[in-house]
């Protein structure tokens, strides 16, 4: 950072970890004014802490960054520079993730796709959320306060002149990811309900087709007791399809569910995180 030529601050969030985290980025704070800690009073979260970091940044640019070193700080001059010739966003796009699993390789590209053929705007794929944005993007998400937050989409919905680095992503260097599978399918879940309406539409039409579906099969039946007479019922098949439609209700009610739980949750109005000291 010194070697760009521009003055710089290192905003840290400690968010509730249980280690030594803290007393070390005491000590760099200690000893170097550029450094700031932000303590929270509990694990909020990796989204409530990012959004704590670019409320404290007060530079002309912000660019955060994880603390594994996956990805890389020199690339921080090529964002500066790309910033200098009047980019308001530089998006760092990771363009080989072999330090990666398969799977979280799949399931990563499976989410991009979906996501972006229903919801708008669109998420750049392989894009985390190391980039630099300029003072005017950061104050309006400042303005964004919502709860459930999925930063992704929330800084592909602020737009702005954007442009595009690539690099290539390390592996991890000390330390385990805490976002197992579980905990990547909620944040799947939060990105697709928080920007697209899709999965509670998509109930219109499956609603309509088992409609006309039921109607059809109505009208076979009455023709066919016309002509033919009563037969003896089905009813292992009448069980199948009792619980056939009974299982698609509960889909549409538990997908309408996770939608009238994030409103209640907004309602409350409650703040995104809660800052026990800033040092």
């Amino acid at each position: 950072m010194e070697g760009i030529g521009e003055s710089f601050e290192f905003v840290c969030v400690n968010d509730g970890s249980q280690d030594a985290t803290l007393d070390v980025l005491l000590s760099f704070a200690k000893n170097d004014s550029r450094v700031r800690v932000i303590d929270f009073s509990r694990n909020f979260g990796k989204e409530a802490a990012l959004t704590a970091a670019i409320d404290y940044a007060v530079g002309d640019a912000v660019i955060p960054i994880d603390v594994d070193l996956q990805d890389p700080p020199e690339l921080i001059s090529q964002m500066i520079q790309k910033w200098r010739e009047g980019y308001e966003v530089v998006l760092a796009k990771r363009i080989d993730r072999s330090s990666d699993s398969f799977m979280k390789r799949s399931t990563a590209r499976l989410f991009y796709c979906f996501h972006n053929k229903i919801s708008r705007p669109m998420i750049p794929e392989n894009v985390g959320d190391f980039r630099l944005m300029d003072r005017c993007v950061v104050d309006v998400l400042k303005t964004l306060r919502e709860h459930n937050r999925f930063m992704k989409g929330v800084f592909s919905w602020v737009g702005f002149k954007t442009c595009t680095v690539e690099y290539t992503r390390r592996s991890r260097t000390a330390g385990e990811s805490k976002f197992n599978a579980w905990r990547l399918w909620n944040f799947a879940l939060e990105g697709i309900t928080s920007f697209s309406t899709f999965p509670l539409t998509i109930w219109l039409y499956v609603g309509g087709f088992t409609s006309i579906c039921a109607f059809c099969y109505g009208a076979f039946i009455f023709f066919r007791t016309l002509i033919q007479g009563i037969e003896l019922p089905g009813y292992a098949s009448t069980i199948c399809l009792i619980l056939f439609f009974g299982g698609l209700q509960f889909l549409g009610i538990g997908i309408l569910g996770e939608y009238i739980g994030r409103t209640y949750i907004e309602s409350k109005r409650r703040p995104v995180y809660v800052v026990r000291k800033v040092y």
